[in-house]
C-alpha cells in the first residue's frame, strides 16, 4: 500500500548506521511501497547509485565528494551494509523505485568549508538526542538504551507496528526540539531547507506516496509547514564550487567513533553481526569469539560458549534488559573465556567488536587516472589493499619485490602513505626491507590530490620531486629528497634534485648542515647500488661535500660551543664518520683526510671534552690511534687541571653509548684504571654535577659489563687496578694482544662469516 494523501509522506527517521533502524526501515517500505524514496545524502551522488546495485559493490562504502580545483577539500559520507540509507537504496532498486539524494548539494558544503557527516564541522556539537532520551528512559549509557528499544526490537516478536514506531520516534525529536531549540545551528536549517525544497519537488513527481530516510533529528523540520519563500531566503547566496564525485571503500574502523567519525558507532563490528545474525545473535557472535581465541592457541570449548550464553543471558535478566547486549556480552567472555583477563579480551573489541572489513567498489566507479594506475599495479603486483596492519618482507635482489617497493616509496613521495618502512627482522642487509601496510580511506583524497601531478605513479612521483627541489629553501631538505628518489627510482628527477643540491651545497657555510647532509647522500649511494641506479652524480656532491666538512669541523668546534651544542656536534662527527665509511671505497684519500681532522680534534685542548673523547675512540675503532696513545690522552683528559665537567664529557664521548665502550674498558684495565683514579679524586661538590653525564654513560652498558666492571674494579688496590701494571690484570685479559689465543678463533669467525 502507499501512504495516503491525508499522512502525507512517509518519514523514516533513523540513527545513521543503525542495524535496528536498518531492519525497521525495509519493513517499513515493505509495508507502505512507496513510489519514490528519498534518502539524506549529496545530491551530486545521484548519478553514481546505480553502481549499488552492481556485483563489484561491497559495504562499508562511501561516497567521496572532493573540489575539482582542490581535492585536499573533501567529504565522505559513509554506509556500512547495516545502515539504514544503504538498505533504503538497495530496497529502491531491487522494485525498481526511483531513489534519490536530498541533502544540502555537497556543491554548497564544501565551499563554505563545512564537510560531510564525517568532516570536522565548523559547527560546535549539537545536543545527542540519543543521550537525553536514554536519560529520560533511567538509562546511563545511550548506547544501551538504543540497543534495548530499537536493536533488540526485532528480536522480541514480530507483530509490531513499524510505522508506528516511527511516528513516535519523529514525536520524540519533536518534543527535543520544541524543548532545547534547534541549537542556533544554522547549518542544520540550511540543509532542512533544501531538503523541503527537494520534498516538494518529489511531490509533483510522485503526489505524496513517496518515502524519506534521514536522520531521526531533521524529522520534526520536514514535518514542519514552512514557505517556499522562507526556505529560498535561507538557501540564498550560498557560495558554491565544482565538485567531482566517486565512491570509495570503507571499513569498520572508520565507522566507530575512535576513528574520528563524528557520527560512527562504537561497535561496528557487533552492529554488523546482529544485522546478519536474524536469530539467535548472542550464541553465533559467542561463537565468532571462541574461533577467535582458538585462532590465538587459547583453550576454548563449546562449554566454555554455552557457559557464557547462560551467563550474558543471567546479566541481562538481573537489569531488565530483554536481551544481552554488548555490555553483558563482553563481560560473559571475560568471566568465561577469558579468565577475567584484559588482553584478550582487548584483542576480541579489536577483531570483532569494532573488526578491519574493507569494502569494495566495482571498477566502472569513477577515479583520477592515477588512481586507476595505481590499482592496475596493486593488481599486477598482488599488493591487495586490506584494512588490517600487514608485515611485508622484501627482498630487493628480486625483481618483483624492487617493484613493491619502488611503488611504495612513489606512494611515499605522493603524500600516500600506504606503507611505513620498519625495522627488519629476517636481518640487516641493505638489500632487505621491511614494511607495515594498512590501508586507510583518506588515502582516496591524498590519491586524488595527488592527481594533479600526473596520471601514473611514476610520473607523478617525478614530477613532485623535481617540483620539490625547486622550492626547497635548505640544503637538509634537498639531501631528503636525493634519498627519496633513489629508493623511488626516480631516474628523471635525479638531475633536477641534483642540481638543486650542488646550489644549495655551494650556498651553505653552516658545518652542522653539512655534516647533516652527509649522512643521507652516503646511505643513497648504497641504496643506488643496490638497486642498480646509477647515482655517480650524487657521488660527485658527496665527496665535496665531506672535503668542504674536512676542512671547516676544527674551527667549528673550538668555537665556545655549549653543552648542548658540543653534544649535537658529537652527533654529526658520528655521522660524517659513518659516511665517510661509505664514501671512502672510491676515495681511499677521504678516509686518511677525515682521520688527520679525528686527529685534530682528540689533540686540542680547546675542543670540547666530548667530540675529543669521541674523535679519539673513533680513531682508536679504526686501529689508527695505539693503545699507549689512547692512554695518553685519556690521561690528559683527566688530569686535575681539567674540570670535571670537562673530564666527564670525555669519557661520555669516548665510552658512551651503544659504541662498545663498556666492553672496551672490560678489556684494557689501563684504561679501567685511569677512569677510576679520577673518578674517586673528583671533589664532592663537582661529583654531583658530574653524576648524571657518568650515569649517562654507564648506565647504559649490559648487565653483564656492568657487573663485569664492578668485579674488576672490586679486585684492583683502592678499587682498580693499577694503570699500567700487566701484573694486575686478572685472569684471562692482558695488556697486548695474545697472538696464539687469536689465532684460536680465527677458524670459527671464517666459518661465521662464510655462513652470513
Amino acid at each position: 500500500m502507499s501512504p495516503s494523501p491525508s499522512q502525507g509522506p512517509l518519514l523514516l527517521g533513523v540513527r545513521h548506521h543503525g542495524p535496528g533502524s536498518a531492519r525497521a526501515v525495509r519493513a517499513a517500505l515493505e509495508a507502505a511501497r512507496p513510489e519514490a524514496v528519498l534518502i539524506e545524502g549529496p545530491p551530486e551522488g545521484d548519478a553514481l547509485l546505480p553502481l549499488a546495485a552492481e556485483k563489484g559493490m561491497r559495504p562499508p562504502v562511501a561516497l567521496l565528494a572532493h573540489a575539482a580545483d582542490d581535492p585536499g577539500r573533501a567529504a565522505f559520507w559513509p554506509l556500512a551494509g547495516f545502515s539504514p540509507e544503504w538498505v533504503a537504496i538497495r530496497w529502491a532498486q531491487e522494485h525498481d523505485v526511483p531513489v534519490r539524494f536530498i541533502d544540502l548539494p555537497a556543491a554548497h558544503s564544501l565551499a563554505t568549508g563545512a564537510d560531510g557527516p564525517e568532516g570536522d564541522a565548523s559547527d560546535t556539537v549539537r545536543l545527542d538526542p540519543l543521550a537525553v532520551l536514554a536519560e529520560t528512559a533511567g538509562y546511563d549509557d545511550p548506547e544501551r538504551w538504543w540497543e534495548d528499544v530499537v536493536e533488540h526490537r526485532g528480536a522480541r516478536g514480530a507483530g509490531q507496528d513499524v510505522l508506528g514506531a516511527f511516528e513516535a520516534l519523529g514525536d520524540a525529536m519533536g518534543a527535543l526540539r520544541e524543548a532545547y531549540g534547534d541549537g542556533g545551528h544554522r547549518r542544520d536549517l540550511v540543509r532542512e531547507a533544501y531538503m523541503r525544497q527537494r520534498m516538494r519537488a518529489a511531490r509533483r513527481e510522485f503526489g505524496d506516496a513517496y518515502a524519506v530516510v534521514c536522520g531521526a533529528w531533521h524529522v520534526p523540520a520536514l514535518r514542519a509547514r514552512t514557505t517556499v519563500a522562507a526556505d529560498k531566503a535561507l538557501l540564498s547566496g550560498l557560495p558554491k564550487v565544482k565538485v567531482e564525485t566517486t565512491w570509495v571503500p570503507w571499513t569498520h574502523r572508520r565507522l566507530a567513533r575512535a576513528g574520528g567519525y563524528g557520527a560512527g558507532i562504537t561497535s561496528p563490528g557487533w552492529y554488523a553481526h546482529l544485522f546478519t545474525a536474524r536469530d539467535r545473535p548472542v550464541e553465533r557472535w559467542l561463537t565468532k569469539v571462541a574461533g577467535l581465541l582458538r585462532e590465538e592457541d587459547r583453550q576454548v570449548s563449546s562449554a566454555h560458549v554455552i557457559e557464557a550464553v547462560r551467563l550474558a543471558e543471567t546479566l541481562a535478566a538481573m537489569r531488565g534488559r530483554p536481551l544481552p547486549g554488548l555490555t553483558e556480552t563482553l563481560e560473559a567472555v571475560r568471566a568465561v573465556m577469558c579468565d577475567g583477563s584484559d588482553i584478550p579480551l582487548a584483542l576480541i573489541e579489536d577483531r570483532l567488536v569494532v573488526g578491519d572489513v574493507l569494502g569494495e567498489v566495482p571498477d566502472g566507479a569513477p577515479v583520477v587516472p592515477l588512481h586507476r594506475d595505481l590499482t592496475r599495479q596493486q593488481r599486477t603486483l598482488r599488493l591487495k589493499a586490506e584494512a588490517q596492519d600487514r608485515e611485508l618482507e622484501l627482498d630487493l635482489r628480486k625483481d618483483t619485490d624492487t617493484a613493491k617497493s619502488l611503488l611504495l616509496h612513489r606512494l611515499r613521495m605522493l603524500g600516500i602513505g600506504w606503507g611505513t618502512p620498519t625495522a627488519s627482522r629476517a636481518g640487516t642487509g641493505t638489500f632487505r626491507e621491511t614494511w607495515r601496510l594498512r590501508w586507510e580511506p583518506e588515502l582516496s583524497v591524498r590519491i586524488a590530490e595527488a592527481g594533479i601531478w600526473g596520471t601514473t605513479v611514476l610520473g607523478a612521483a617525478t614530477a613532485k620531486a623535481e617540483a620539490d627541489a625547486a622550492g626547497a629553501e635548505e640544503l637538509g631538505e634537498v639531501t631528503a629528497l636525493a634519498e627519496q628518489c633513489l629508493l623511488a627510482g626516480l631516474a628523471q628527477a635525479l638531475p633536477a634534485v641534483l642540481r638543486a643540491l650542488a646550489d644549495r651545497a655551494a650556498l651553505d657555510t653552516d658545518v652542522a648542515r653539512l655534516a647533516k647532509a652527509l649522512p643521507a647522500l652516503a646511505r643513497s649511494l648504497r641504496y643506488g647500488d643496490v638497486r642498480g641506479t646509477d647515482a655517480t652524480a650524487l657521488g660527485a656532491v658527496a665527496a665535496g661535500l665531506a672535503e668542504r666538512i674536512c676542512v671547516a669541523l676544527p674551527s667549528a668546534c673550538t668555537a665556545g660551543l655549549d653543552a648542548d651544542a658540543a653534544a649535537e656536534m658529537r652527533g654529526h662527527v658520528d655521522g660524517v664518520h659513518g659516511a665517510i665509511g661509505l664514501l671512502a671505497d672510491t676515495d681511499e684519500g677521504l678516509r686518511e683526510r677525515w682521520s688527520a681532522v679525528l686527529t685534530v680534534l682528540a689533540d686540542r685542548d680547546t675542543v670540547p671534552g666530548v667530540i675529543r673523547g669521541r674523535a679519539a675512540r673513533l680513531l682508536l675503532d679504526d686501529g689508527r690511534l695505539p693503545a699507549e696513545e689512547t692512554a695518553r690522552l685519556m690521561g690528559l683528559a683527566l688530569s686535575p687541571v681539567s674540570s670535571p665537567a670537562d673530564a666527564a664529557g670525555w669519557i661520555e664521548g669516548f665510552a658512551g653509548g651503544s659504541s662498545g665502550g663498556g666492553t672496551l674498558l672490560v678489556h684494557d684495565d689501563r684504561l679501567l684504571g685511569l677512569i677510576d683514579t679520577w673518578l674517586v679524586g673528583v671533589p664532592e661538590r663537582a661529583f654531583t654535577d658530574v653524576l648524571p653525564l657518568l650515569r649517562r654513560t654507564f648506565g647504559a652498558y649490559e648487565p653483564g659489563v656492568k657487573r663485569t666492571l664492578g668485579e674488576l674494579v672490586r679486585r684492583g688496590p683502592g678499587g682498580a687496578v693499577a694503570a699500567g701494571s700487566a701484573s694486575a690484570a686478572p685472569a684471562g685479559f692482558a695488556p697486548e694482544l695474545d697472538p696464539e689465543r687469536a689465532d684460536a678463533v680465527v677458524g670459527l669467525v671464517r666459518m661465521l662469516l662464510a655462513a652470513a
